[in-house]
């Protein structure tokens, strides 16, 4: 990650001086813990088909493009534009429209109940 003075900084061996943001972290909190919580939570109601997929790829893409802007760019790459804009956040944006429009789609199928429950 990049140079930072937070108290969470973590000093990285062979990566200069100075604590940097430990971006795995950050990934693992909010692709791992975070984006699980709302898929459980979202798929234990029923739903319409395609909601968690589409949010799947909604939050996953946002989550990562946002950790990106405490990550250094690839040294072979560096920036693509705008001083800040990275190939980890080029490659995600396929996900966020793909998200939306699954997200979209699912609007208009019918709401299924939760598969494996039983009717009590």
């Amino acid at each position: 990650g990049r140079v930072t003075e937070l108290p969470w900084g973590m000093p990285f061996p062979g990566m200069g001086p100075g604590p940097r943001h430990p971006t795995a972290l950050y990934e693992a909190f909010l692709e791992g813990l975070v984006l699980f919580a709302i898929l459980w939570w979202v798929s234990a109601a029923p739903r319409r088909r395609g909601l968690v997929s589409g949010l799947f790829l909604l939050l996953y893409g946002v989550f990562r493009f946002s950790v990106e802007f405490f990550r250094l760019p690839d040294a072979h790459i560096g920036y693509l534009a705008f001083g800040w804009f990275t190939m980890g956040m080029l490659l995600t944006l396929p996900m966020i429209l793909f998200g939306l429009l699954l997200i979209a789609w699912s609007r208009k199928q019918p709401v299924v109940g939760v598969q494996g429950a039983k009717n009590v």
